[in-house]
């Protein structure tokens, strides 16, 4: 199911202060708060994104803190509160580790998200990677892919229209369980993340999306390649959301390091240089800035919906 236009290219943001990975977050979202994750996803309403974007990791191991820190924001919570904040912007959940709950449970939850925000939700799930947390919640990690498949089957009919949803599995198996409110839109969009050959099958055959994982653009094509391959393969008619997750951004000259993998300089450069992933197939670009402060992170979001987004389509 397409949500995004056709033939252009839609833009969101993963959130700031809500996940804190040491790969990603800027060292002014250590002393950051409620009100300034509020601010950003205000602007990115207000200026033109698709979506706002909210992760989830429920426990990480000391072993991994070092790295990617405890600071995890729920992602149902926290978009539940953006949803009452914000008034056409979509949530997405990029990604849900679904396995790690009872898809009956996972329904009650977005749907309820979904019926509350008027129909906003993207609902983008995956495997996940922290063995710790599937030992915690007694679910086998080295089952993760199959288990996220039949997930997702499930996931689909619990969420559908039906008031009393039907589904049965090879874990997975329920009928005559009602479930009110039902979502306010038809169909979820679901949107399935992950490079890995397995997440690349899985996307095709089973999502309405693909959210890679960071893949650099030279790995971009074949990707979109062996994904419409295998729907093709399978005979799904309806066309895949491809997104990516571009380089980090600054519209202007900085004055200040930020770092060389980073694209700045004048909104027409920066344009032209994202238009090359439209010419791969991508429909939706997450975009992510480089920024000291919120006040600079906002700054540049709106530099970017003014500036570079109406050069996005030329």
């Amino acid at each position: 199911m397409r949500i995004l236009p056709e033939g252009r290219l839609s833009y969101g943001i993963q959130l700031p202060v809500q996940s804190q990975s040491r790969l990603y977050a800027e060292p002014w979202e250590a002393a950051a708060g409620v009100g300034d994750l509020a601010e950003v996803a205000k602007v990115a309403d207000r200026t033109g994104f698709a979506y706002v974007a909210v992760c989830e990791h429920i426990a990480v191991p000391r072993r991994l803190a070092g790295a990617m820190s405890t600071v995890w924001y729920d992602p149902v919570a926290t978009l539940s509160y953006l949803a009452g904040i914000t008034r056409r912007v979509r949530l997405l959940s990029h990604v849900a580790v679904v396995g790690l709950r009872h898809p009956l449970l996972a329904a009650k939850q977005y749907a309820t998200l979904d019926h509350l925000s008027g129909g906003r939700l993207i609902l983008g799930v995956g495997a996940g990677h922290v063995p710790e947390e599937f030992a915690a919640t007694g679910v086998d990690f080295a089952r993760r892919g199959p288990l996220l498949d039949e997930t997702v089957d499930a996931l689909r009919a619990a969420l559908g229209p039906e008031e009393y949803p039907e589904f049965a599995g090879e874990r997975f198996s329920f009928s005559g369980l009602g479930q009110r409110p039902r979502p306010a839109q038809p169909q979820i969009p679901l949107w399935i993340g992950g490079s890995s050959p397995a997440a690349l099958r899985r996307a095709a055959l089973r999502g309405d999306g693909w959210l890679p994982q960071g893949d650099p653009r030279s790995r971009m094509p074949a990707s979109i390649a062996r994904l419409r391959a295998l729907r093709e393969a399978a005979g799904i008619a309806e066309p895949l959301e491809i997104g990516a997750i571009a380089e980090p951004l600054y519209i202007g000259e900085p004055s200040w390091p930020t770092g060389r993998r980073t694209l700045t300089g004048k909104a027409g450069v920066i344009a032209e240089s994202l238009r090359e992933y439209a010419a791969m197939g991508v429909g939706q670009i997450q975009v992510r800035f480089r920024s000291r402060c919120r006040a600079e992170l906002t700054d540049q979001m709106a530099a970017f919906a003014a500036d570079v987004a109406p050069c996005l389509n030329d």
